[in-house]
C-alpha cells in the first residue's frame, strides 16, 4: 500500500508539473483565460478543476488499460485510426509550439527579473534539458517532485499576503468588461482541452509504465485537485495586482510587492516549473517520433530543440496571447471524445 501512495504522489507530480509550465507558472495564462473575466473566471476555474480531476484520471486509467506506449495510440483508439492519425500530427504541432512558448518563458525570466539576456536563459534550458533526457523518466520525476511541492508551497504564500490587502473580497468579486466576454464560457473547457491534450503526452507512457489502475486513479485525483488549487490560489493573487495584463510575469511583480525579500528564491521556481513542462513535451515527442524514425534520442531531441529555437525567437506574452486559445479551441474535440468514451471496469 505505501508503494502504491509513493506511486500516486509521484504521478500526481508529473502530472502537475506537466501543465503547470510557462504560461501557468507566470500566471500569464491564468490571466488569459480566467482573470481577466473577474469573478465570472473564478466561476469557469470550478468547471476546469472538475476536468482536471475527472478527465486527467481517464486518459492514463484509459492508456494503462490498452497498454498505450505514446498519445499516438491513445489518439487513434479515442479518435479511430485514420482521424487519429489527423489528431495525432496537429498535437505533434501543439507540442512544438507549447515548448516554443516555453522557451520563450525562460528567456522572458532572464530578461525581466535577471536583467540578463533573453537568449542566455533560451540556451541554459536546452542544455539543462538535453542532460535531463539523457538520464530519462527517472529524471522526469525526481525534478517535478522536488519542484511541484516548492510551487504550491509559494502558491498560498502569495494567497495568504494577498487576502490581508485591502478590498481584497471587492476585488474577487469584481466582474470587468471585456470586448470578448463570451469567452469566458468557453475558457474553461477550451483551457482545459488544451492542457489535457499535451498533457496526454506524458501522460500516456507514465500511465503505461505504472500500470496499477488503483494507483493510477489515486494519482490522477490528486494531481487534478492540486492543479485545481493553485488555479485558485493563482487567481485570487492575480486579481489583486493594478493592470495585471499588462506584465509578461504578473506573478513575479506581486512577489516584488508582498514578499520582495523571496523574489529570488520565487523567480527560481518558476524557472523551475516552466523547466519542467519543457522536458515534459519534449520526452513526449521523442517517444512519439522514435515510433516512425529509430535513430538515437539526441538526435530527435536536437530536431525538436531546433524548431523551437527558431519559434521563440517571437515575444514570450504575444506567442502565449495567440497560440494558447487557439489550440484550445483546436483541442476542444479531444475532451468531448474523452468524455464520451467508457473505461473498462476492472
Amino acid at each position: 500500500m505505501k508503494s502504491n501512495w509513493s506511486s500516486a504522489f509521484q504521478i500526481a507530480a508529473v502530472y502537475v508539473g506537466t501543465v503547470v509550465g510557462a504560461g501557468f507558472a507566470t500566471g500569464r495564462e491564468i490571466v488569459e483565460f480566467f482573470s481577466r473575466f473577474g469573478f465570472i473566471g473564478l466561476v469557469g476555474m470550478l468547471m476546469a478543476g472538475y476536468i482536471f480531476i475527472f478527465l486527467g484520471t481517464k486518459i492514463m486509467v484509459i492508456s494503462a488499460d490498452i497498454n498505450a506506449r505514446s498519445y499516438e495510440e491513445f489518439n487513434e483508439y479515442l479518435f479511430g485510426k485514420s482521424i487519429g492519425k489527423i489528431i495525432n500530427i496537429v498535437t505533434l504541432l501543439m507540442l512544438i509550439g507549447v515548448s516554443a512558448v516555453m522557451l520563450a518563458g525562460a528567456g522572458a525570466v532572464f530578461q525581466e527579473q535577471l536583467g540578463l539576456s533573453r537568449m542566455i536563459g533560451i540556451m541554459l534550458t536546452i542544455v539543462l534539458s538535453f542532460i535531463v533526457m539523457i538520464v530519462g523518466t527517472r529524471a522526469l520525476f525526481a525534478v517535478n517532485t522536488f519542484v511541484v511541492p516548492l510551487m504550491i508551497g509559494f502558491s498560498f504564500i502569495l494567497f495568504l499576503l494577498s487576502i490581508r490587502q485591502p478590498y481584497f473580497l471587492e476585488h474577487v468579486l469584481y466582474i470587468p468588461y471585456v470586448k470578448d466576454g463570451w469567452s469566458s464560457v468557453v475558457s474553461p473547457f477550451s483551457y482545459t482541452a488544451f492542457n489535457l491534450s499535451l498533457a496526454q503526452a506524458v501522460l500516456v507512457p507514465i500511465a503505461s509504465e505504472i500500470k496499477d489502475i488503483k494507483t493510477i486513479r489515486r494519482g490522477g485525483m490528486i494531481g487534478g485537485a492540486v492543479l485545481t488549487i493553485i488555479l485558485f490560489a493563482s487567481h485570487m493573487t492575480l486579481v489583486m495586482l493594478p493592470n495585471f495584463s499588462a506584465y509578461e510575469i504578473p506573478m513575479a511583480i506581486i512577489m516584488k510587492n508582498l514578499a520582495p525579500g523571496l523574489l529570488w528564491i520565487y523567480v527560481l521556481i518558476i524557472y523551475g516549473e516552466i523547466f519542467t513542462s519543457i522536458i515534459g513535451n519534449v520526452y513526449g515527442l521523442e517517444k512519439q517520433i522514435k515510433q516512425y524514425i529509430n535513430i538515437p534520442t539526441m538526435f530527435i531531441v536536437t530536431g525538436i530543440f531546433s524548431i523551437c529555437l527558431l519559434l521563440s525567437q517571437f515575444d514570450y506574452s504575444q506567442l502565449l496571447s495567440y497560440l494558447y486559445p487557439l489550440f484550445g479551441y483546436i483541442s476542444l474535440l479531444f475532451i468531448v471524445l474523452l468524455w464520451m468514451k467508457r473505461e473498462n471496469k476492472k
